[in-house]
C-alpha cells in the first residue's frame, strides 16, 4: 500500500519531470469503452448526403483499402455505446447485420492525434482472429458531418467491456479472468506476428462478445512496427493512450516495441484479479514515480486471494519489468498462461 501511494509523496521538481517525460506528453485517463464525441442527427435514420439522397461510397481511402469502403446506403445508426477523447461508438446495422460504428472527430487542438486515431483503426483491416475485433468497412469522411475525420465499421462484439464487468456487481471469477487473459494473449501474439502494436491495452478496450469470448478492440493508438522504424515516424507520445497502462519507455519517448503491449497486459491482468484501479494520486506524480522509481501496482490482499498459490505474481512482475528486453514476448506469455501449474 505504501508503495502504491508513492505518487502522492514524491515532490514535483520541474527539471526531473523534463528529464523523464517528453514535453508534448499529454496522456488521457479514459476508462470508457473507447478511447477515440459526435451527435446522431436523427436516431435510427439513414446517413444521407446534403441533398437528401444516399451518399456515394468514399473514394478517399488508398487503393489497398478500396475493398472496405463504406456503402452508406446500408448504414443505419441505432444507439450510442460510448465516447472518448477522439470520437464515439454507436450500435448500428450495416448490410442487415448489427455492427459497431465509430466516428473519429476532427479536432483543431490535436489534428495529428485525430488522424492517427482513424488510420490506426485501419491497421487491422486485413486481420482475422477470434480474439480481435474485426474491421468491416471504413471511410475517410461521413455524410452531413463535417466534424468527422473518418468512420470505421466493426463487428459488434456485444455491449459490455471487461472494465464494466470487473467493476460491476457480478465480477468474473478468477478462473474466468484467467481464461480471458489467455484469450487476450492469443490475440496479442497474432497482432505482434502481423507487425502491429496496440499501445492502448486496458480492460475498457477488451470486449466481451457472445459466447463469453474476450476480444481486443479500439485500435486507434495502434501502429505498424515497420512505420515506427522509419526516420519519419511520428513521436510515439502523440498517440495518446492511457497513462496508467503505458510502458515507462513510452513515457520517456523511447523506441516503441511489441513489449509495450506486454507491460499493458500486466497492468490489465493485475486489475482482473484485484478489481482495483492501478494507482491513486495526481497524474504527474504517478508518471514520475513509474519512470524514475519503477512504481507498480501493489499486490493487495484482494489480489493474493484471487491468485491463490499460483505463480501469477511472478508472471506479472516479469511482464512489467522496466527494461523491455526482460519482458516475455506475447508468445512466451501465452505459453506460461497455459501452463498446468497455473490453475486458479
Amino acid at each position: 500500500r505504501k508503495k502504491a501511494r508513492l505518487g502522492r509523496q514524491i515532490p514535483l521538481h520541474r527539471p526531473c519531470l523534463q528529464r523523464f517525460l517528453p514535453r508534448d506528453f499529454s496522456p488521457s485517463l479514459d476508462l470508457r469503452p473507447c478511447s477515440s464525441p459526435l451527435e446522431i442527427s436523427s436516431k435510427g435514420s439513414r446517413l444521407c448526403s446534403p441533398g437528401g439522397t444516399p451518399a456515394p461510397k468514399s473514394r478517399r481511402l488508398p487503393p489497398r483499402l478500396a475493398w472496405c469502403a463504406i456503402d452508406w446506403e446500408q448504414v443505419r445508426l441505432l444507439e450510442p455505446l460510448g465516447a472518448g477523447g477522439f470520437g464515439s461508438v454507436y450500435r448500428a446495422t450495416y448490410r442487415g447485420e448489427t455492427v459497431a460504428l465509430k466516428k473519429v472527430k476532427r479536432s483543431d487542438r490535436n489534428r495529428l492525434a485525430c488522424r492517427q486515431s482513424f488510420w490506426g483503426e485501419l491497421n487491422v483491416a486485413h486481420l482475422r482472429h477470434g480474439h480481435l475485433v474485426r474491421l468491416l468497412a471504413a471511410a475517410a469522411s461521413a455524410p452531413e458531418d463535417r466534424e468527422s475525420l473518418g468512420t470505421v465499421i466493426m463487428e459488434y462484439a456485444g455491449g459490455s467491456s471487461l472494465h464494466r464487468a470487473l467493476y460491476g456487481e457480478r465480477a468474473p471469477s478468477p478462473p474466468r479472468c484467467l481464461r480471458y487473459a489467455r484469450q487476450v494473449a492469443s490475440g496479442l501474439r497474432f497482432l505482434h506476428a502481423a507487425g502491429i502494436v496496440h499501445l492502448d491495452l486496458k480492460p475498457a478496450n477488451l470486449l466481451l462478445a457472445e459466447g463469453d469470448v474476450c476480444k481486443i478492440g479500439d485500435f486507434g493508438c495502434s501502429r505498424r512496427l515497420q512505420d515506427l522504424r522509419s526516420p519519419a515516424a511520428a513521436h510515439p507520445c502523440q498517440l495518446g493512450g492511457t497513462y496508467t497502462h503505458r510502458a515507462p519507455e513510452l513515457l520517456r519517448g523511447e523506441r516503441v516495441t511489441a513489449k509495450a503491449d506486454v507491460y499493458s497486459f500486466a497492468i490489465t491482468l493485475w486489475q482482473m484479479l484485484s478489481r482495483e484501479l492501478p494507482y491513486s494520486g495526481e497524474r504527474q506524480c504517478v508518471l514520475y514515480a513509474v519512470v524514475a522509481y519503477e512504481l507498480r501496482p501493489a499486490f493487495t490482499p484482494a489480489f493474493r486471494r484471487a491468485a491463490g498459490g499460483s505463480p501469477l505474481p511472478e508472471l506479472i512482475r516479469d511482464c512489467w519489468q522496466a527494461d523491455p528486453e526482460r519482458r516475455p514476448s506475447a508468445a512466451a506469455l501465452l505459453q506460461r498462461l497455459s501452463s498446468p501449474e497455473l490453475r486458479l
